[in-house]
């Protein structure tokens, strides 16, 4: 399937902030790209614009494409609750980025590999489909085969974050997913929103 491959930087600088992660390039010059640099006089975004990056924001955080992203947006619409907090949990819930949140990849690129690359279980059974939702209760854990792995053990130790929603054990590289995250949970800077009334129109 196809994916964003291009310069990641220059995406995070066009939304202002380091989208994909720590990112030294961003830090040097962290406003939107473009020939005349920070000088450039930017009119007022109209509303749908705005909307628009909000969306897009969120799609290359997570690392996600229109179609996938609209069927998403579909499935929050159809369950119980606020759509736009649930937009977010099927995002959050998803094998990739819990992976990445469990600190085995610094980023959510390198998660989608790990789960591609057959690097992962999921209840004890090899999961390769980086956007397999996950259950409360699931246990997500590095193959046994894989615990070696340089990539893996170098993120995590350079790895400090914690979720509430999430447990995980550093010695037997695993973990447990175990509840979807409210809203106030998921530190993205994301606007829902605006998502919401994009879709809807």
């Amino acid at each position: 399937m196809a994916r964003y491959t291009g310069p990641k930087t220059k995406i995070a600088r066009k939304f202002g902030e380091a989208i994909f992660g720590e990112d030294k390039s961003f830090e040097k010059r962290n406003y939107p790209p473009g020939q005349h640099g920070n000088n450039r006089r930017r009119g007022k975004k109209s509303e749908y614009a705005i909307q628009l990056m909000e969306k897009q924001k969120a799609k290359y955080t997570y690392g996600i494409l229109e179609r996938q992203f609209r069927n998403l947006f579909k499935k929050a619409t159809a369950a119980q609750g606020i759509t736009g907090e649930v937009l977010l949990q099927l995002c959050e819930s998803r094998l990739d980025n819990v992976v990445y949140r469990m600190g085995l990849s610094r980023s959510r690129r390198g998660a989608r590999q790990l789960v591609s690359h057959r690097h992962i279980t999921v209840n004890g059974g090899v999961v390769n489909i980086p956007s397999y939702s996950l259950k409360a209760g699931d246990v997500i854990a590095v193959r046994e085969k894989s615990k070696s792995l340089e990539a893996i053990n170098t993120s995590l130790e350079g790895s400090s974050a914690v979720y509430e929603w999430i447990t995980f054990n550093n010695d037997t590289k695993s973990g447990t997913f175990v509840s979807v995250p409210a809203r106030i949970q998921i530190p993205e800077n994301i606007n829902e929103q605006f998502i919401v009334e994009l879709y809807s129109k």
